[in-house]
């Protein structure tokens, strides 16, 4: 891991841990959730808005205005908000997708969850889902929340990560490794 990416981790950890707190202690961690999946999406689909976290040319307060904006238009609730808020003072909002990450794996570990990413060829029916929920269930004895997501350059097969353990049964490794091996055949 590079120095700045530990540096943005630890940051990420720090206010993930914090606002973690807060939210057990109001008991409103479902409010933070749905927090999560509004900055999960607009992250995902706004580059407006990863440009505004990541741009050294917005001074303090533009990112400042900018998210309380964002804040009251994506209904967060006041301790996402104010946090935010405080990250842009402070020059933070960098660290925002490390940010959603820490806290989902907080509040998911908190429920007993772990979150499995899966990458596969074409997209998972509901049925493959839910078989695939049910064996990592049974190999990490705890509930399993798949996020999948479709890279056709697998071919097929499927790339399955939980926490620090991957699974590559895909073709497109499979294939790699038959090259690698008649590379040192020939």
């Amino acid at each position: 891991m590079s120095e700045t990416a530990s540096i943005s981790t630890g940051i990420a950890e720090r206010y993930a841990s914090a606002v973690f707190d807060l939210a057990k202690e109001a008991k409103t961690v479902k409010a933070i959730e749905t927090d999560l999946e509004a900055l999960q999406g607009a992250l995902t689909d706004s580059e407006d808005f990863r440009s505004l976290i990541s741009s050294p040319v917005y001074s303090r307060d533009e990112q400042g205005t900018a998210i309380a904006a964002l804040s009251k238009k994506m209904k967060l609730s006041p301790t996402m908000g104010n946090t935010l808020a405080l990250m842009a003072a402070k020059r933070r909002l960098f660290v925002l997708p490390q940010l959603v990450r820490q806290l989902r794996d907080m509040i998911a570990a908190d429920k007993g969850e772990i979150t499995a990413e899966v990458t596969s060829a074409k997209a998972l029916t509901k049925a493959q889902s839910d078989k695939l929920a049910k064996s990592l269930k049974a190999t990490t004895g705890k509930t399993v929340t798949l996020q999948a997501s479709v890279d056709e350059t697998l071919i097929g097969g499927l790339i399955v990560k939980v926490g620090s353990k991957m699974i590559d049964t895909s073709i497109r490794s499979k294939l790699n490794s038959l090259q690698n091996v008649m590379k040192e055949v020939g």
